[in-house]
């Protein structure tokens, strides 16, 4: 049995996924500029530690291992921003370590499964289509556009799976995405707050 672990209001907690290289940590990047409170990917941090360190939670090590730790990053960013006030941006969510999981082949545990139905977040999530034209793979991104794509509908299958709505940012530049999600939001003027760590 799973208890929902909302904080006191989830709908302004904001997920934003897709698959990798499609300027979703971009469009973060300038709204956090705005003044919004935001978390950072578990991904990507979880690899530049464990890169750092030579450890095994890695894509290309230990998938599952990996999906651990993104499991554990996400629920503790969502414990930190039950602890502001406002409207909090999430690059990433709970439910991305289902989704990952799913997309791998391995099985979905089902304190994972319980996780994604326990931590709630706004029912509309913002999903980056693939935009091959921006995809760039780096140190930390070594999935191809083709991953990148399956990644991309995976998560759109596991948020709707989970009661979710997905609304598709625009390919777009960044100063229009920005404008689109203010639009989506319904965010005027934000207040300055701190990037959630």
């Amino acid at each position: 049995m799973t208890h929902d672990i909302a904080s006191d209001n989830p709908d302004r907690f904001f997920i934003f996924t897709g698959g990798p290289g499609s300027g979703k940590t971009t469009l973060l990047d300038a709204l956090e500029r705005l003044g919004f409170a935001r978390s950072v990917e578990a991904g990507r941090g979880i690899i530049q530690d464990q890169v750092k360190i030579d450890g095994n939670a890695l894509p290309w090590k230990d998938r599952a291992l990996f999906a651990e730790m993104m499991l554990s990053w996400e629920m503790r960013s969502y414990a930190t921003a039950s602890q502001h006030d406002g409207p909090v941006l999430f690059d990433r969510g709970v439910p991305d370590v289902v989704g990952y999981l799913r997309l791998c082949g391995l099985p979905v545990p089902p304190h994972a499964e319980n996780a994604a139905r326990a931590f709630r977040y706004n029912p509309r999530v913002f999903l980056a289509p693939p935009w091959p034209e921006i995809f760039a793979q780096d140190a930390e991104r070594k999935q191809s556009l083709e991953e990148a794509e399956r990644t991309f509908h995976a998560m759109v299958e596991t948020y709707k799976a989970l009661g979710y709505e997905p609304v598709m940012l625009p390919l777009a530049s960044v100063e229009d995405r920005v404008s689109f999600v203010l639009g989506e939001i319904g965010a005027g003027s934000p207040p300055h707050a701190p990037l959630l760590r």
